[in-house]
């Protein structure tokens, strides 16, 4: 096999793989939604959900995100991304733990869907 094909199998494997991914797991109701508010309100590590849009870039893998109720920092890792591809005007949920600092109040994505 040349090397060539070789990448292309690879790609296409790994293609599969992440797509096959995508389908499992638990697909059940999750968390709540609740309001950018409430989420400021709770202990830190606290399980929240969130729906709203994305705002702004604030660059290394934190974000503005809003709500009608406010907006807060939601920091989303870059494999969190996987294919999802979101603007200022599409609406987001956001499914993560507070993140409790002496100066910051954030969330912490573990997972974004496009609504």
């Amino acid at each position: 096999m040349k090397p060539k094909q070789f990448a292309c199998l690879i790609a296409l494997l790994t293609f599969v793989c992440m797509a096959l991914n995508a389908q499992v797991g638990y697909t059940g109701p999750g968390p709540e939604i609740i309001t950018v508010e409430a989420a400021k309100k709770l202990r830190d590590d606290s399980p929240v959900a969130l729906r709203g849009k994305i705002e702004k870039s604030l660059g290394d893998e934190n974000y503005l995100f809003s709500d009608d109720s406010g907006s807060i920092i939601v920091e989303i890792d870059d494999r969190l991304w996987a294919g999802i591809s979101v603007n200022q005007n599409d609406v987001v949920e956001i499914v993560g733990e507070v993140d409790k600092g002496f100066t910051k109040i954030e969330v912490e994505a573990s997972s974004i869907k496009k609504l």
